[in-house]
């Protein structure tokens, strides 16, 4: 009898696994990270890797995500205690049968591609009526098409646009697929005139627009950037302290 409980709940956390994927993929999460995460989130391992940020930095995924922790806590909680002792006579196996038919029912609407539909659109539109611009991951806000690319470009002394302004170096910037967002100077973030204001070493400025666009005008700066940032980090620390 124990054996066949734990087959049930098996089948029943394998049901709750899939439609909570199906949950996941209709607020455009990639099937992939859908599943991986789901199970994650179950389990309590591996909700430490870098596409974490997906789920939290998503209001509607987040509260699918706090009912799998307790799903997961609560089932962990039913499966040591049926391996570890016998079952209770209180326990029918009829409940069970009744409790995983409405799993696997409620998975097999969550399949139909109308209801799928109706989901996804009741979610968007959630979203856009309660969710502020600021609760959204950086990348759902800016990249909404393929070609979309964020920037965040280092000054060097050696840069093109060292000492000078960008529509000094950029002709015609108006009429180009970019912007930038802000010039970051130390503490200081200018987002007045920054066409118009000197660069200088140090300076990160942040860049938003096509990816084409983007690597074609800046392809000098964004070299010189990569060779210092891969030469810092591999410069050992005692020569990195006798060149202060």
């Amino acid at each position: 009898m124990n054996l066949f409980f734990l087959l049930i709940y098996f089948l029943i956390i394998m049901a709750v696994i899939e439609i909570f994927v199906i949950l996941f993929r209709l607020t455009d999460l990639k099937l992939e990270v859908s599943r991986f995460q789901v199970i994650s989130l179950m389990t309590g391992t591996g909700f430490t890797t870098g596409e974490s940020e997906l789920i939290l930095g998503h209001p509607i995924r987040r509260k699918l995500a706090t009912f799998l922790i307790l799903f997961g806590a609560f089932s962990l909680a039913v499966i040591i205690s049926s391996i570890s002792t016998i079952l209770s006579e209180d326990l029918r196996t009829k409940d069970i049968f009744y409790a995983a038919g409405g799993v696997v029912l409620v998975f097999a609407i969550l399949k139909l591609k109308s209801v799928q539909t109706k989901l996804s659109k009741l979610f968007k539109q959630e979203m856009k009526q309660n969710i502020e611009l600021g609760d959204l991951p950086m990348r759902d806000i800016f990249m909404s098409e393929e070609q979309d690319h964020l920037l965040n470009l280092h000054i060097y002394k050696e840069s093109s646009l060292f000492l000078k302004q960008i529509s000094q170096v950029i002709q015609n910037y108006e009429d180009l697929e970019f912007v930038v967002l802000f010039i970051k100077r130390g503490e200081l973030k200018l987002r007045k005139n920054i066409y118009h204001t000197k660069i200088h070493e140090g300076d990160q400025i942040l860049l938003f627009g096509e990816e084409d666009v983007i690597f074609k005008l800046f392809k000098d700066d964004i070299k010189i950037m990569e060779e210092k940032l891969k030469n810092a980090q591999h410069t050992p620390v005692s020569e990195y302290q006798s060149s202060q």
